[in-house]
């Protein structure tokens, strides 16, 4: 690897994201499944695959950010912190390395920290990832909207003059603010996402149960990548059309033999409106909290981006006058900045998919007070 390597990390508790940076250029972005509830061993396996896709791994600068200590397999958050950052700290430097401390945790306004740092600012770490995206949008848009819409959740942060807007950084003060909401185009079960669905016109109640997730819906409509759907379906069954059409038939007690190819798209665009009616009324808070106005730019991430657009439509609808239409920008093409290469348009996409590793590899290497410690 180049004197300057630096690995960006996003530890989460169902995928891990890392970006490889060389010499301040982004050259390859990838994620792994990690279903970290069921064992630190899947933790492992991402870093052993890691390994063996980028040769000097271990003699890298690395930056991590993390989500992954919220999951049920640590006592509380502090301890899944704790854990994590020492896993890696044990794991990732090369055995014998001549450059301790090769591994940095991201803590927010606290800057970064080291293994032995990490007792005292745990809170910081925590649920992190957020942020560091926002402030490496606002550093290059100025000002805008960043919205993140993942596998599992969405954020939306507001940004001016490149400074964060927010006071909030806890998931609880944002979830209280509406900075964060549990909606993704992957993991979400549907009856999360609506207790009463239209079906051929009319409203059906929707039956609490796992039955299907977001990911069904949009296989059905054929907007979410393949590449993008890691982790098993409700029913541990196939991912194809049928098994998929069968998944949303269940949410209202119905087979999938009872309706049309047709009926079955239609009932998922419903799944779709709903979705984007909640994640707009948040937008729409959002942006009325911060005094947004239209000089703000739409920064799109995540692997849910194909609904940036009608989630906007749907925050601006009923606005009592005609405006001009915000800018839209993403945030794998107009903030980060990748090697110019045979796969830059793959970098790219991936870098949009899984910001978050990327922004903290990219404020790390910009940090002259780390970078190269």
């Amino acid at each position: 690897m180049p004197e300057r390597t630096v690995i960006g990390w996003d530890i989460g508790g169902a995928h891990a994201k890392a970006c490889l940076l060389q010499d301040g250029e982004v050259r390859d972005v990838a994620q792994w499944p990690c279903a970290l509830w069921m064992g630190m061993d899947r933790l492992d396996a991402v870093l052993q695959a890691a390994r063996q896709r980028w040769t000097g791994l271990g003699a890298a600068q690395h930056a991590v950010t993390m989500t992954g200590e919220m999951v049920d397999l640590f006592a509380d958050r502090e301890d899944g912190v704790r854990k994590i950052a020492a896993e890696l700290e044990r794991t990732l430097p090369a055995s014998g390395s001549p450059r301790p401390g090769a591994v940095h945790f991201f803590a927010g306004d606290e800057g970064w920290c080291r293994d032995a740092e990490v007792p005292a600012l745990w809170n910081a770490i925590a649920s992190a990832n957020w942020l560091a995206t926002a402030r490496h949008a606002a550093q290059c848009i100025g000002t805008g909207l960043l919205v993140d819409i993942g596998s599992t959740t969405t954020d939306l942060i507001a940004f001016r003059n490149g400074r964060i807007l927010t006071r909030s950084r806890t998931d609880a003060q944002r979830l209280a603010s509406g900075e964060l909401v549990y909606h993704g185009v992957v993991r979400t079960p549907l009856c999360a996402v609506a207790q009463r669905i239209d079906w051929r016109g009319t409203p059906h109640n929707v039956m609490n149960e796992f039955f299907a997730t977001t990911a069904d819906a949009y296989r059905v409509t054929g907007e979410l990548n393949p590449a993008h759907d890691l982790h098993p379906s409700a029913d541990n069954a196939a991912k194809d059309l049928e098994a998929t059409q069968q998944r949303l038939a269940r949410m209202i007690g119905l087979d999938r033999r009872d309706g049309s190819p047709g009926d079955w798209l239609d009932f998922a665009r419903s799944w779709r409106a709903v979705q984007i009616g909640v994640l707009g009324g948040e937008m729409r808070r959002v942006m009325e909290a911060h005094r947004l106005t239209h000089d703000a730019v739409i920064v799109s991430a995540g692997c849910g981006d194909f609904l940036v657009r009608d989630v906007v439509a749907s925050a601006m609808a009923g606005q009592p006058e005609p405006r001009p239409a915000h800018r839209h920008a993403t945030y794998g093409r107009d903030v980060v900045r990748a090697h110019a290469s045979t796969g830059h348009a793959v970098v790219q996409d991936w870098a949009q998919v899984c910001a978050p590793c990327v922004a903290v590899a990219t404020l790390f290497d910009m940090d002259p007070s780390v970078c190269g410690s």
